[in-house]
């Protein structure tokens, strides 16, 4: 008489285990190739230029959050670029506020987050504003060169100076650095110089998870 038909004999547990670890072992083992690769097996080392805003940036990460959860603290603090920019009847540039923590914006009367934030913005220079910090609101407005100064005057800022780009050579020399994508975007810069934090999109920058960060970044 034929014999019943038998399960093959299935595999012990642990050797069904054993091949799962080996699994995520070798993916573990395939990302440490990649980031050897991609940076010589080290981190980016800190400029030595920017050290201050380095300690400072590794002393904000738990600050980072709420409101302006999306602030990127830098890791390897780099100098900013020269950057210039029209003030009234002058041309100013971000080196002239070094020394001072500041908060530099982009934005355009166009980007209806922009219009939103800077109520906030406005609002945060009246609370901090002083010679250790500075907002620094740059529209990059190229055509209707009459609406920055209209907008500010609409929204009622009284604490914001008119600074503008109708060259759009700030923004686009931002962008070939990587540090701008879109509009509105945040940059701190620390007393240094150098970029202690980047925020794309608005945030309510006069919000108590804003003020903490920079109360505490300027201590």
């Amino acid at each position: 008489m034929a014999e019943p038909n038998r399960e093959a004999p299935r595999a012990p547990f642990f050797s069904r285990k054993s091949a799962f670890a080996a699994l995520v072992l070798a993916s573990l083992a395939l990302l440490l190739v990649l980031y050897v690769s991609g940076n010589g097996g080290k981190n980016t080392p800190v400029d030595p230029a920017c050290l201050d805003t380095a300690r400072t940036a590794a002393r904000l990460q738990p600050l980072a959050r709420g409101e302006i959860a999306a602030l990127a603290l830098a890791s390897s603090p780099r100098p900013l670029p020269e950057l210039s920019f029209a003030a009234p009847g002058a041309t100013a540039r971000l080196a002239d506020f070094k020394g001072r923590l500041v908060l530099f914006n982009l934005l355009a009367t166009w980007c209806i987050p922009c219009r939103l934030e800077m109520p906030a913005l406005d609002r945060l220079q009246a609370k901090l504003g002083s010679k250790d910090f500075a907002v620094v609101a740059v529209n990059v407005d190229t055509a209707r060169l009459g609406r920055p100064k209209a907008f500010l005057e609409a929204i009622g800022a009284k604490n914001l100076a008119l600074y503008t780009d109708a060259q759009g050579e700030l923004l686009q020399g931002l962008k070939q650095t990587g540090k701008v994508l879109g509009l509105p975007t945040t940059i701190l810069v620390g007393r240094d110089g150098c970029d202690l934090g980047t925020l794309a999109g608005p945030a309510q920058w006069d919000s108590r998870d804003a003020l903490a960060l920079l109360t505490a970044a300027l201590g």
